[in-house]
């Protein structure tokens, strides 16, 4: 994912939206009788490809036109909040701890967790570049997109191999343009997600994957958010967002063939590829959302702030965020309002 934009974009993001609505009421648009939620995608696998597809949310909200846009980056996604330009948005953990944190200070919500990362990310070596293991990539030239999970994959593996991020040349590069590089001969490793992964993989060895990550205390997920004040003035709207979100968790579990057709046609694959992509990703069952490890209740905030902090003080470390939020300001940044009574 692209670096923070420069100040002077930021500004010009924002005079471009000054038209788009800030103050939490959806936008308008060119449909007298319906007001438009503006809502961000990427493309990866996820129960969030399959309620697009499927139109899961026009049909609950037949009020609203759904407006989807596709962002290539967690960065991206973050300079558009900034901007006041969303609503809704699928966005890395890195990239919203980032949010959260100083200077940024977004006021979005995390309303949902679309997957936990396992084998879709991982950190491949390309055959020929001579690296077998992570310590190997000292001196070596390796790409990913910053401010993404990826990125903040990335520089755990280095850490945990005793490796300082300066011995290694890290490239800014998007999963497309990645592919574009590995092919050329131009890295000698990469960090990135599916469906990009799986070409990458063809011709790498896998070093070290997300999933192994998680296991030793540095695991990353995609989340929704939603914008607070949007969260605040419609909050039905939310509530109808988050249960089709669950209902394509539910499909991905019961019926995970008709869930791969959806994810296929969105991003190009045959069914057959979809579905193997989807098996290499942790999708939590709704029911587990309201849980203590993740979103929680009102009662009681669950474990997932804890790990947005945790992952806003590696970023702090690696001096890519002025400062950590607290935890009860990250806390009060999880939207859980109705949470058990939404998922059924």
């Amino acid at each position: 994912m692209r670096r923070m934009l420069p100040v002077l974009a930021v500004a010009t993001a924002l005079l471009l939206a000054s038209a788009a609505c800030g103050n939490g009421a959806a936008s308008g648009n060119t449909s007298p009788d319906k007001k438009t939620i503006r809502i961000a995608y990427q493309a990866f696998p996820s129960g969030d490809l399959v309620v697009k597809n499927q139109g899961l949310l026009e049909k609950a909200l037949p009020d609203y036109e759904i407006k989807w846009t596709k962002f290539d980056s967690g960065a991206s996604i973050n300079t558009a909040f900034v901007a006041k330009s969303l609503d809704i948005a699928a966005i890395g953990s890195s990239p919203v701890a980032r949010g959260l944190s100083a200077p940024l200070n977004i006021p979005y919500q995390v309303a949902f967790v679309l997957d936990v990362a396992g084998d879709n990310e991982a950190l491949v070596a390309r055959n020929g570049s001579g690296v077998t293991d992570v310590a190997g990539l000292r001196g070596k030239k390796v790409a990913t997109p910053f401010a993404s999970t990826a990125h903040y994959s990335l520089l755990a593996a280095l850490k945990q191999a005793g490796v300082a991020e300066s011995e290694v040349t890290i490239v800014d590069l998007e999963p497309q343009d990645i592919l574009a590089a590995w092919t050329r001969g131009d890295l000698d490793a990469a960090y990135s997600w599916l469906p990009s992964l799986d070409e990458l993989k063809k011709t790498g060895k896998v070093l070290i994957s997300s999933r192994q990550l998680a296991t030793a205390g540095k695991p990353t997920l995609d989340l929704g958010v939603v914008s607070t004040a949007f969260a605040s003035a419609h909050p039905e709207a939310v509530d109808a967002w988050r249960k089709v979100e669950a209902q394509a968790l539910d499909l991905i579990a019961s019926d995970p063939a008709a869930a791969a057709k959806s994810v296929a046609q969105e991003l190009n694959l045959t069914p057959a590829d979809a579905q193997n992509q989807l098996s290499q990703g942790v999708f939590l069952k709704p029911a587990d959302l309201a849980s203590d490890e993740w979103l929680g209740t009102e009662a009681k905030v669950g474990k997932l702030a804890d790990n947005l902090v945790s992952a806003a003080q590696f970023l702090k470390e690696q001096q890519k965020i002025d400062a950590v939020p607290d935890l009860t300001t990250v806390q009060k940044s999880i939207y859980v309002k109705g949470l058990p009574d939404v998922l059924g």
